[in-house]
């Protein structure tokens, strides 16, 4: 049996990449046990290419389909592994690695941490993790090899994907610093960033033998931190527009919610009628002072003006739809004008 399997081993004529996995990228051929040193025909097929590595280094590269007869053909890749290998026979390490030359489509990317940056507009720290698709293909396999595939006897796509993962961070935080986006504009931003992103990747990639196609950012979204401070920013917006509707700025309107809080926790109708009946009376206040401001006569309240229920029901009025008062304190106010009257 030993010595059939050594005559099939000198009659093996064919080296060639067999039915490679959809996920592999780059692959040594091993020849099941056949000998490099006895093969006498080269098949590189479609979407292939071939490397002939010599102790450790890249000495040939066929990168089209072709068969080659290495005993006879005078082709420049045997005759490159022929200088270092005499009559098939070498004490020195030699390989062959087959890769893929085709696209590998529509792989997902995202980013593992928060990407740290200062909002521009609003001045507070955001995190911001991205995520999304590209395609790539091997464009400078001698390259790819060496700085990225390196030691390896194969080399897959789910190892490529974590080579890509680690170098997209950088990138895209220098992107986001450099173009000023606040948190606000990133959706609406993100071809644009998409695309600033690509041409920034490029440059990295094409040192590491391989080129990007087809970058795109499908989703963004914030760290919990940064959430908190975009719902503040809400809040506080929609609560300064509530005071203009009943011309109060937004300092007043904070007083008042503290003087909202004092009669809540005082409990009672006297804390409650107190608490309203200052802030109503501010309120009043602040909208001559703000009428005045603008070039109308300023008028000061009078002893009767403060005291007509109308004016006061008014005003509680539009306290409650402004949402500066609860239903259950616009009732109890209500009651109490309407009883003193």
């Amino acid at each position: 049996m030993a010595l059939f399997d050594g005559i099939k081993r000198q009659l093996r004529s064919v080296i060639q990449w067999e039915a490679p996995g959809a996920d592999v990228l780059f692959q040594q051929w091993h020849g099941n046990g056949e000998e490099l040193k006895n093969a006498s025909k080269l098949i590189v097929g479609p979407g292939q290419g071939c490397i002939f590595v010599y102790e450790g280094r890249v000495k040939a590269v066929i990168n089209k389909q072709c068969l080659i007869n290495l005993e006879t053909d005078n082709i420049p890749f045997w005759t490159t592994v022929t200088k270092f290998m005499q009559f098939f026979e070498s004490e020195h390490k030699a390989h062959i690695y087959f890769y893929k030359q085709t696209k590998v489509l529509d792989q997902k990317w995202g980013t593992n941490s928060p990407i740290k940056y200062d909002d521009p507009k609003y001045k507070f720290p955001v995190g911001l993790r991205a995520y999304g698709n590209y395609s790539y293909r091997i464009s400078d396999p001698e390259s790819f090899f060496v700085n990225v595939v390196g030691s390896e006897n194969d080399f897959f796509i789910d190892d490529f994907r974590r080579v890509m993962s680690n170098r997209l961070v950088h990138p895209l935080s220098d992107f986001l610093a450099e173009s000023r986006y606040s948190y606000a504009e990133i959706d609406a931003r993100r071809e644009e960033i998409a695309s600033g992103m690509d041409a920034k990747l490029q440059q990295e990639f094409h040192r590491l033998g391989f080129e990007i196609t087809d970058f795109r950012i499908e989703g963004t979204n914030f760290d919990e931190q940064t959430l908190k401070r975009i719902n503040r920013i809400a809040d506080l917006s929609a609560e300064a527009q509530a005071a203009a509707a009943v011309g109060l700025d937004y300092a007043h309107m904070q007083q008042l919610e503290a003087m909202r809080e004092a009669a809540r926790n005082e409990g009672g109708g006297a804390g409650l009628g107190m608490g309203l009946g200052v802030g109503m009376g501010m309120g009043q206040s602040m909208a001559n002072t703000m009428s005045a401001g603008f070039g109308a006569p300023e008028t000061q309240p009078t002893a009767n003006a403060a005291s007509d229920p109308m004016q006061k029901l008014a005003q509680l009025k539009k306290m409650f739809q402004a949402e500066l008062i609860s239903e259950q304190e616009y009732s109890a106010k209500k009651k109490e004008i309407l009883d003193s009257m």
